[in-house]
């Protein structure tokens, strides 16, 4: 029998230098909050002008059949600027507007992604990993090519030079859910604002947040301690107390 190989534990950075501007692209309002919230209040606490860029709709977010779609669109729009707000986000708040559940990473979507970048010209890019293994969400994935893709063609000056505007290389690239994080920002302290900042997301309370009732201070409890817990579990492998966990791409 051939010796069992050994396989080293990743080696994780921690801490980015506080960039001065960071835009989050990410598949629904929500998303933002749920995987990098303590990281963008860290952030946007020390100077970091934080934008977000919300691709879809979120029009299928509920279980609700008798839903208005078009006022649940309306109400996440509120409920996401209401959240960068608790967040302490000073930057813009943008919406793709794609369907919810029908976002591509075509070459349009790339361009609108392209400009977005282009227009903001953020130190620091955080998406969706869109390599995750067995990821069942499409939005998800497609959010996250547009991000990576996004930020090849922002740099470039022959990709949409219809657009008119001076390209942009971002120094950093961050990939949240991601299958094998290398990096991780140091999120002790920080869990309560991304928790206030998801509790925003009232509309997502039973399909999400697992609270069937808003007034019940024990459920809301069990949410927020949830939220810890996870930043517990993430900080583990990279030795810290909580955390949030990304792959890290540089010299983009």
């Amino acid at each position: 029998m051939p010796p069992r190989a050994e396989f080293a534990e990743p080696e994780f950075t921690v801490d980015l230098l506080v960039p001065d501007s960071a835009l989050v692209i990410a598949a629904h309002p929500d998303d933002a909050e749920f995987d990098c919230g303590a990281t963008l209040a860290k952030w946007a606490a020390a100077g970091t002008i934080v934008h977000h860029f919300i691709c879809t709709d979120g029009s299928k977010g509920t279980w609700d059949t008798n839903c208005d779609q078009a006022e649940l669109v309306q109400t996440r729009q509120g409920e996401q600027r209401a959240a960068a707000a608790a967040l302490g986000a000073t930057g813009e708040v943008r919406f793709g507007g794609h369907i919810d559940g029908e976002l591509d990473s075509d070459l349009s979507s790339r361009a609108q992604v392209a400009q977005v970048i282009r227009e903001l010209r953020p130190a620091v890019v955080l998406g969706h990993d869109p390599w995750k293994r067995y990821r069942l969400h499409p939005d998800h994935r497609h959010a996250g090519l547009l991000a990576v893709e996004g930020v090849v063609a922002a740099r470039d000056p022959f990709f949409f030079p219809e657009q008119d505007l001076p390209p942009h290389r971002p120094d950093e690239l961050l990939l949240f859910e991601a299958d094998e994080p290398d990096h991780a920002e140091n999120a002790e302290g920080w869990t309560a604002a991304k928790t206030t900042a998801l509790l925003c997301h009232r509309s997502q309370f039973v399909t999400t947040h697992d609270i069937t009732d808003p007034d019940d201070a024990a459920q809301v409890q069990r949410f927020a301690d949830w939220v810890d817990a996870v930043a517990v579990a993430s900080g583990q492998p990279a030795g810290l107390a909580y955390a949030e966990l990304f792959k890290r791409i540089k010299n983009l």
